[in-house]
């Protein structure tokens, strides 16, 4: 059984192994920006509560721009469209920098700007998962989206690890290494050529969005490979408890970006270690139980005494959630046309980046109600009762076998 991933995409394809390093980049740098965000507003507000209201915030327009920038993915040249992300992304985070610099930053400049990032965001994020299947042969698809995970984790792990630690002496600068991060995707970008989407480009808007609603809706085991993830992010997210675990119950202030690390570096070990995963067959029973684990070790978390379980627990969560997004982005894309691609893509990026920050939203009203530990293990264990309701809901997810599946959906 393999057990390392494939590296064959990034030998062979230069248009990947661009787009590649550029992802890495930039998600390393906007790590900064998720982790300052929200440790100056809990340093202005003193309230978590805020912190969880910071998610919210960002979820209309991150909703809005997903639905609308698959569209776009689907219509424009796709290199194009993330050159142009990548320069008003940037912008956005000066704008957080001169905020941090002020002797007195203003709370709505953060929930605004933030929000800016999270539309943009939006459309970014589908725009390059659609542009993956078409750099590499299908064959090599699925050790493609094993490597883009490891691409996404790396930055995950390495983002929050350093920006705890600059954040600890200058939340500005921080945002101004977000800043410089963008530079150099730009630059990888610009060595690339264009990626016009197949098809001839369907004309954007709602109804072309609406288009790819109604196709999710006819697939049962990937509309439930959506939900079961919502219902993951959503109970057993508890990242908006993290500046004050760190700062209250554990007293280390400076850990606070190992909080935040440890779910990635988790995940990271397992999307390095994902080659036996394309060797299950039974891709959506796998889906379930990856997720069961995660609601578990967040639950776990809840009831850790010391900071190193609670970084341990919270790494366990990691390797299960991306055990399940592997499985998961393989039912999707064995399951969608390239005309599609971008469409499903933006629904697929809203439903996992919108999922957190409803999750910010649930954690922060317990935690306000009870305490930051009753929220942590409370929402890990109505994860898992969410997970026997989609099991159950959705027989075709938990019945979806590889070997019945070997191609993409060609209509």
């Amino acid at each position: 059984m393999r057990l390392l991933a494939d590296i064959t995409p990034l030998r062979e394809s230069r248009q990947f192994r661009l787009l590649f390093i550029g992802r890495t980049i930039s998600v390393a740098g906007s790590q900064f920006t998720v982790v300052a965000a929200p440790v100056q507003v809990y340093d202005i507000t003193g309230s978590t509560l805020m912190v969880g209201l910071l998610g919210l915030a960002q979820l209309p327009p991150l909703l809005f721009a997903s639905f609308l920038g698959g569209t776009l993915a689907d219509a424009f040249d796709r290199r194009r469209i993330l050159l142009v992300t990548q320069v008003l992304l940037a912008l956005a985070s000066v704008g957080l920098a001169v905020n941090a610099a002020l002797s007195e930053p203003h709370l709505w400049v953060i929930f605004v700007l933030t929000s800016v990032i999270a539309a943009l965001s939006g459309i970014d994020a589908p725009t390059r998962t659609a542009s993956t299947p078409s750099l590499v042969p299908a064959a090599q698809l699925p050790a493609a989206l094993a490597l883009g995970q490891i691409s996404f984790q790396v930055a995950m792990v390495v983002g929050p690890a350093i920006a705890g630690l600059v954040i600890a002496s200058s939340v500005s600068v921080a945002y101004w290494v977000d800043v410089a991060t963008f530079g150099a995707a730009t630059i990888a970008l610009l060595m690339m050529t264009p990626m016009i989407p197949a098809g001839g480009g369907t004309p954007p808007g709602w109804r072309s969005a609406m288009v790819g609603w109604r196709y999710l809706r006819s697939k049962p085991a990937v509309e439930g490979a959506f939900v079961i993830d919502l219902d993951a992010m959503v109970f057993g997210m508890p990242r908006t408890l993290f500046p004050e675990l760190a700062l209250r119950v554990f007293n280390q202030p400076g850990a606070v970006g190992l909080l935040y690390a440890a779910p990635a570096a988790g995940a990271l070990i397992g999307a390095a270690t994902s080659g036996w995963i394309g060797q299950i067959d039974r891709q959506g029973r796998g889906v379930i139980l990856a997720v069961i684990l995660w609601g578990g070790s967040i639950a776990a978390f809840g009831f850790s005494p010391w900071m190193w379980m609670a970084v341990v627990l919270l790494a366990v969560a990691g390797w299960a959630d991306v055990v399940s997004a592997v499985m998961r982005n393989t039912i999707i894309q064995l399951s969608v046309p390239d005309r599609l691609r971008g469409r499903l893509s933006a629904l697929h990026i809203a439903n996992v980046t919108g999922g957190p920050r409803l999750g910010d939203v649930e954690s922060g009203v317990v935690a306000q109600a009870t305490n930051v530990r009753v929220s942590a293990w409370s929402g890990g264990l109505a994860c898992i009762l969410g997970v026997g309701f989609v099991a159950r809901a959705y027989p075709a997810l938990r019945g979806w076998r590889l070997s019945e599946h070997s191609e993409p959906a060609e209509s």
